[in-house]
């Protein structure tokens, strides 16, 4: 569990940093330790490498400031770090027009791996919304989204929660459509 000292949020402002993050198996380790701390091993096990990628994983995230150590112990002569986040959320920077956003594509590879046999809640909606719906709409799921991260429990499995609500590119007609 993320320590009372542990900063709310960790904006992402590096190229360093934003590459950390848009890698599948480091946003996977981040998962694993958004709740507990967890050693190199533990982590391994988790995500289902070796130690010696999970290491590489974790330097690169722990060198973007993006994980940090927060406690050693020695076993057996050598030294075992725990590894936690650096906040209890990151936040990204906006993708850009037409860059596809790290979050989604992540979220939509975690759904793809899941257990075809798992219970899964997905829904898509299409709304007509004015300005003022779309922005009371955008707040109450993120208030939604922290009242149940609050409540979330390390000793409990993992579930992942992804939205977005976006206005969709207007669609262009070619020449073929008008007719």
């Amino acid at each position: 569990m993320p320590t009372d000292d542990t900063p709310e949020t960790f904006h992402v402002t590096t190229d360093e940093q934003l590459r950390a993050v848009s890698n599948l198996t480091r946003h996977r380790i981040m998962g694993v330790l958004r709740f507990e701390p967890a050693t190199i091993t533990q982590i391994a096990e988790r995500v289902g490498l070796a130690k010696g990628s999970s290491s590489y994983h974790v330097r690169l995230l722990e060198r973007a400031g993006l994980v940090k150590v927060v406690r050693t112990r020695k076993v057996r002569g050598v030294t075992e770090r725990y590894y936690a986040m650096a906040a209890r959320a990151i936040v990204l920077p906006d993708p850009g027009e037409g860059a596809p956003d790290v979050l989604m594509r992540h979220a939509v590879a975690d759904l793809e791996a899941s257990s075809p046999d798992a219970e899964r809640h997905v829904r898509m909606a299409h709304l007509r919304l004015t300005d003022e719906q779309f922005a009371e709409l955008g707040a109450r799921l993120q208030v939604l989204a922290d009242e149940y991260r609050e409540l979330s429990d390390p000793a409990l499995p993992d579930v992942t929660l992804a939205f977005a609500l976006f206005r969709p590119a207007p669609v262009r007609q070619t020449e073929g459509d008008a007719e």
